[in-house]
């Protein structure tokens, strides 16, 4: 959306929370719950987001990064208001400025693009975002005049006893006129019990001059969520995790057991593919059609092939290529791309390195830094022993080659095509093309040895 910008306050320290870091930076599904606000406020088209930091506002500024949003510093805590105004310096008088909470990461985007569009619609100088609630105790209460259109904003504390009654509450997510959001800043004061500077007490100062203020009432009350402890963390958590399965089973995607998967909020998955219980995946994994993962698979940052089967394994940062099984008990390591039709068996270690097509790793093996080619059958027991106590080395090995049981090719060493390697054999030479390779001491057998001992 055009002429947008978005204010995030994440300033707050957050004591419920019983924690040394700040409230803000706690995770949901292993992204930041500041996180999830940027996205969205980047999703729906802001073109410019501030977030106004405090409490640790270092160590928030460092878990964002530099670049992806601009920041303002609140040195002292003294509301909400006060929050924003520290960002004076951000809103521009010719734009609308969203208002959003580093610790309310439930919001959506199309819930922020129906409010900017109810708002401009309207020519309202600030639209706020409320919803219908049993229980309104603690929230802010809309109150609406007998044509139904917003009068006031009358906190809990401060409401009569038929006000209290009422159940349209005000989240704290608002859409303002630039200019008069500018200027509503320079008139509120902190003349109350606090000594703070409040938000809504923009929204009579913007009544009084002339401009409209309404209210948008929205179904979904979850979306204002804020989390202010360990167990509204935890009820925020499983809130999102519905959400996101939810949406990947409207996909086209099977999910055994929902209430046992959790899928990070930015993983792909393609059609027709299955989920089994207990699987973790994490970060940005892209995901193909017709897979089955799972159970008990955990999976970051990885980009998988159509019809794969990826069973009770752990994969990170790496590439898995079609039609190729990885399985039980196995572990694949950063930056390892494994090619297509490919056997990961059980107890299989990959490590740094890359898999031809067509090749065989059934079980108990560790690879790696190696680059391997196409067919390759790696015996059981098969080491490639990288490492000599002080640098690490890699290990080549050509098509077609045949590697028997208990083989550990000492790097660097390579394997050339069509090559055979005798089980138990150390090899520490290049093998040629074509050969047997046998590097182990010939059997021998001592008569009466164990009548002597």
């Amino acid at each position: 959306m055009d002429n947008l910008k978005a204010i995030i306050l994440a300033g707050g320290e957050g004591t419920r929370m019983k924690s040394k870091m700040p409230k803000v930076l706690h995770k949901i599904l292993n992204k930041t719950m500041v996180d999830y606000v940027i996205d969205v406020a980047l999703k729906c088209g802001c073109e410019d987001v501030c977030t106004v930091i405090g409490h640790k506002g270092d160590m928030v500024r460092e878990s964002i990064g530099e670049g992806r949003v601009k920041f303002a510093i609140q040195k002292e805590q003294l509301g909400t208001g006060h929050a924003v105004m520290q960002a004076d310096d951000f809103i521009d008088e010719n734009k609308d400025i969203i208002i959003l909470y580093g610790d309310t990461p439930l919001i959506t985007a199309e819930t922020i693009e129906k409010l900017v569009t109810f708002h401009r619609d309207n020519g309202n100088g600030c639209t706020i975002v409320s919803a219908i609630v049993d229980d309104p105790t603690g929230y802010g209460h809309i109150i609406r005049n007998a044509g139904g259109s917003f009068k006031k904003n009358v906190e809990h504390k401060d409401a009569t006893d038929d006000e209290k009654n009422i159940k349209e509450i005000n989240t704290g997510i608002y859409c303002f006129n630039g200019a008069k959001l500018k200027d509503a800043l320079k008139n509120i004061t902190n003349d109350n019990s606090q000594g703070e500077y409040y938000l809504p007490d923009t929204l009579e100062i913007i009544l009084s001059k002339g401009s409209s203020v309404d209210a948008m009432v929205v179904d979904d009350v979850t979306e204002f969520f804020g989390v202010n402890s360990r167990v509204q963390l935890a009820e925020a958590t499983e809130i999102m995790k519905k959400r996101i399965n939810r949406k990947h089973m409207e996909n086209g995607v099977t999910i055994v057991d929902p209430s046992n998967t959790y899928i990070d909020s930015d993983v792909t998955i393609g059609c027709d593919t299955i989920i089994y219980p207990n699987s973790v995946i994490e970060g940005n994994t892209v995901i193909g059609e017709d897979c089955k993962i799972g159970p008990s698979a955990r999976i970051t940052n990885m980009v998988i092939g159509d019809e794969v089967k990826f069973q009770a394994s752990t994969g990170m940062d790496s590439k898995v290529g079609n039609r190729t099984t990885v399985g039980p008990y196995a572990y694949i390591r950063p930056n390892s791309v494994v090619g297509e039709d490919v056997k990961v068996g059980d107890f299989v270690e990959i490590k740094n390195s890359n898999i031809g097509n067509g090749t065989k790793i059934s079980h108990l093996t560790y690879v790696g830094d190696t680059d391997c080619g196409e067919r390759i059958n790696f015996g059981c027991g098969t080491v490639t022993v990288n490492y000599d106590g002080k640098n690490k080395f890699r290990t080549v090995i050509e098509d077609d080659v045949f590697i028997g049981c208990n083989a550990n090719l000492v790097a660097p060493v390579t394997l050339k095509k069509g090559s055979y390697v005798a089980a138990g054999s150390t090899i520490t030479k290049d093998v040629p093309e074509d050969v047997l390779a046998v590097a182990r001491a010939r059997q021998q057998i001592i008569e009466g040895w164990t009548k002597k001992k």
